[in-house]
C-alpha cells in the first residue's frame, strides 16, 4: 500500500543534528498522513506515494523542523508560585502571555527563581532525520474523525 491521504504510517527513526551529534536512536512512531500536522510537513512530503520499506534520510533546516528559538517562550517565575518537588526537567501547563495552552520545561532552578522554557528543545537547530517506512495501512475512520492513529506507537485514550 502507498502512502497516502488517510493513511496510517508506522516509521522507525533517528534524528542527529547536522553535525551528527544524535538525539534519538532508533525510535519508532505511527502518524496519520495528509496534513493532519501528527509530523513535520518535510517529512509528510519525502514520504508521500511510498511504500513499506521505503528509506531516506533528510537535511531539514531549523524553519522546516521545529523552528526558531523565541526567546519569548521562556520566562523566570518565583519558586514559590510552584508545588513543592519542582525538578529540572519537569514539565508544566502554562498559558502564554496571548493566552494560549503551553507546555514549559524547567530548565533551572536558581535559588528562588524558577526558569522554564516553551521552545523545543531541538529549535534552532539543523537536523538529519534517517526515516524507515515500516507499515503502511489504511486509517480507521476514527482514526480519520479524531486526526491521529490509535494504538501501537500512536496516541492512546
Amino acid at each position: 500500500m502507498k502512502i497516502t491521504k488517510d493513511t496510517a504510517v508506522t516509521l522507525q527513526y533517528s534524528v542527529t543534528e547536522a553535525n551528527g551529534k544524535p538525539l534519538a536512536n532508533r525510535e519508532s512512531t505511527a502518524y496519520l498522513h495528509g496534513g493532519y500536522d501528527n509530523t513535520l510537513p518535510k517529512i509528510e512530503e519525502a514520504l508521500e506515494g511510498r511504500e513499506t520499506g521505503y528509506r531516506c534520510t533528510l537535511e531539514l533546516s531549523p524553519e522546516d523542523a521545529f523552528g526558531k528559538r523565541q526567546e519569548s517562550l521562556a520566562r523566570t517565575i518565583p519558586k514559590s508560585e510552584f508545588p513543592p518537588g519542582v525538578k529540572v526537567g519537569g514539565q508544566l501547563r502554562g498559558m502564554t502571555e496571548d493566552g494560549q495552552e503551553q507546555v514549559f520545561t524547567v530548565m533551572k532552578i536558581k535559588g528562588d527563581q524558577v526558569l522554564l522554557d516553551a521552545n523545543h528543545p531541538w529549535a534552532d537547530k539543523a537536523l538529519r532525520f534517517t526515516l524507515q517506512v515500516t507499515e503502511v495501512r489504511a486509517a480507521t475512520a476514527e482514526e480519520i474523525t479524531h486526526g491521529h492513529v490509535h494504538g501501537g506507537h500512536g496516541h492512546h485514550h
